[in-house]
């Protein structure tokens, strides 16, 4: 069945969406779980267990297989919640204030399952009425349980003994059986980038293979920032037999949470590359599929299976949202940062949420806190970085590393460990106190140690604070906005957030917000500004590489949108002028900033002789 929604909410940080599916998914949207934290996990799933009057029994880090083990449970345990809700939910009466109402006043109007519900509330006849609330009721259908992987969050385990454990239970591979293992029939989403161990261990599960028709019961969702990766991955998913049902394409700056800067590469463009090639895409992917699964003698669908396109980051006007799905020609939409300000969708504490409400374009910036050395979106003052910089006046600075998600770091250990744990910046610190460096050297070598946080922990800490999940000692949150949150200010209900995407009401402030393209060339732009003011005065000729692929990138994007702006015909002249100006202004500035430092970016002559 087609989405009756044209939009989603992605996973944001590691507890802010966590439990969203048993908020919204019974109104038939879909969301997005994070797998990494497998401990708030477990926390979350005793806690909707006593509410929903279901028993509880501790899985332990001291159980075989727990990680995938409690991602399994959890997720059956989301699974039963809502669709008892929904069962709930679909019985209810077609009355003011009931459930089933407010699912179809959340429809955008030009559904046509929107457009029956009004036939129905106009008719008067009660048999015929009646026959129309039973077709509505086999409209209607809850929305996906979707969960996502950050693909490099790999860790590997290790049995009580010290020794490795196998391949099998490092995070990412744990975290896809707890998926594949589960009742859920939604998809899963694989982000930040290619790990062909975790891809080719979906071959073991047979809920990620087509049937006869075409039906596949978990999907595969990659997010991606271009569309020559999304070719090498689906070639890589159907060389094994198995499809992807989606592409998620997001901005690589102007999205919340971690940040993945795509040389430049700007969201236009690349979604007009899929535009163009999309059924290019379709056909020699299936090509390879049906092949592969000939080999290994599997069902080959009667039909290609379906293949969504998405796009999310930076979205916030309706207009926006209208020309993605009409002029790309995008399935569906993704609404994150936005629903930060919305409690009956997301999980944030009541202090965060106060600063999130009145934070402006200055208080929302990339930040270098995250222990993958991967720039961060953040909020200024927020509670975790609050603490981190106690600590640091202590003399104290680093977390004690209570989950060690993000460990990486073998410089001064056998065993990897975080950036941001108080063992690596003691053994650091002590590091450079040993090369006699002059103090400014050393002080600015000192402050990238003591920059990290520990956001694997501390971005579920909100969660724990808002449901009072009993915890030892105090509790400091971190969140993850994008930039797009600044134009919004207002704490609002699901119907309000709702009714801002199709165009009912308007949330945003009275701040002037560039268009979403505009702001994102203009991330860009300030990114290059400080990479190459990092790399200055002698950048290495990869750097230089680097630097005029940047430019090269942005300046075709410029000419794209060049050319689109004209195009967005939902909005006014005025609108389209403004924004026409604002990107000639951008282009000017980056023209003038090139001009600065022709010196690097006339190397590239060189480097490329």
């Amino acid at each position: 069945m087609s989405k009756l929604h044209t939009f989603h909410i992605p996973v944001m940080g590691t507890g802010f969406s966590v439990d969203t599916p048993v908020k919204v998914a019974r109104y038939g949207i879909s969301s997005v779980i994070s797998l990494v934290d497998d401990a708030l996990i477990e926390d979350m799933r005793k806690y909707h267990a006593e509410k929903s009057g279901e028993s509880y029994t501790a899985i332990t880090k001291y159980d075989e297989d727990f990680r995938a083990k409690r991602i399994t449970a959890y997720l059956n345990l989301l699974d039963r919640i809502v669709k008892k809700q929904f069962a709930e939910l679909k019985a209810s009466a077609f009355v003011s204030g009931t459930e089933i109402t407010k699912y179809f006043e959340l429809l955008p109007e030009t559904s046509p399952v929107k457009k029956l519900y009004a036939e129905m509330l106009s008719v008067t006849d009660e048999a015929h009425q009646k026959n129309l609330q039973d077709i509505l009721r086999n409209l209607i259908a809850p929305g996906d349980i979707n969960v996502n992987i950050m693909t490099k969050l790999d860790r590997v385990n290790y049995a009580k003994d010290g020794t490795p454990l196998p391949s099998i239970y490092t995070d990412a591979l744990a975290a896809l059986r707890g998926y594949g293992e589960s009742t859920l029939n939604s998809a899963i989403v694989f982000s930040a980038g290619i790990n062909q161990r975790l891809y080719t261990y979906a071959e073991e599960f047979k809920d990620f293979y087509a049937d006869a028709s075409g039906f596949i019961k978990k999907r595969i969702i990659l997010k991606v920032s271009d569309f020559r990766s999304s070719l090498i991955q689906g070639k890589f998913f159907a060389k094994k037999g198995i499809w992807i049902s989606e592409y998620r394409v997001e901005s690589g700056l102007n999205c919340g949470g971690h940040v993945f800067p795509a040389a430049g590469m700007l969201m236009g463009p690349i979604l007009e590359e899929f535009k163009t090639k999309r059924e290019e895409l379709i056909s020699n992917l299936h090509t390879v599929y049906a092949e592969a699964l000939r080999v290994k003698n599997k069902i080959i669908p009667s039909i290609i299976p379906e293949v969504r396109l998405t796009a999310q980051g930076g979205i916030g006007t309706t207009n926006e949202d209208k020309f993605l799905l009409t002029y790309y020609g995008v399935d569906s939409t993704g609404w994150g940062t936005p629903f930060l300000l919305c409690p009956e969708a997301t999980n944030v504490d009541e202090p965060t949420l106060a600063k999130l409400s009145a934070a402006t374009e200055k208080d929302l910036y990339t930040s270098d806190v995250s222990p993958l050395g991967v720039p961060f979106n953040n909020l200024r003052d927020n509670s975790s970085d609050a603490e981190k910089d106690r600590k640091i006046d202590l003399g104290k600075p680093g977390s004690a590393c209570p989950k060690g998600h993000l460990v990486s770091n073998i410089e001064f250990t056998k065993e990897a460990i975080c950036t941001a744990s108080r063992l690596y910046q003691k053994l650091k610190i002590e590091h450079l106190a040993k090369l006699e460096l002059g103090f400014a050297e050393y002080k600015r070598q000192f402050d990238i140690v003591i920059k990290k946080a520990c956001i694997c922990n501390d971005l579920g800490e909100g969660v724990l604070v808002n449901n009072n999940v009993a915890k030892n000692g105090k509790r400091f949150p971190a969140v993850c906005p994008g930039p797009n949150l600044a134009y919004f200010s207002k704490i609002v209900t699901l119907n309000e957030m709702v009714d801002h995407i199709y165009g009912r009401i308007n949330l945003l402030n009275p701040i002037h917000r560039p268009n979403m393209f505009v702001k994102e060339l203009k991330i860009n732009i300030d990114f290059l500004v400080r990479e190459i003011t990092k790399m200055v005065p002698s950048p290495t000729p990869k750097q230089v590489v680097y630097l005029n692929e940047f430019r090269k990138n942005l300046l075709e994007g410029i000419e794209y949108y060049q050319k689109l702006f004209p195009q967005m015909i939902n909005e006014t002249e005025e609108y389209r002028k403004k924004a026409y100006e604002e990107l000639e202004a951008l282009k000017a500035n980056l023209e003038e900033f090139v001009k600065t430092y022709r010196v690097v970016f006339a190397q590239s002559q060189l480097v490329n002789a």
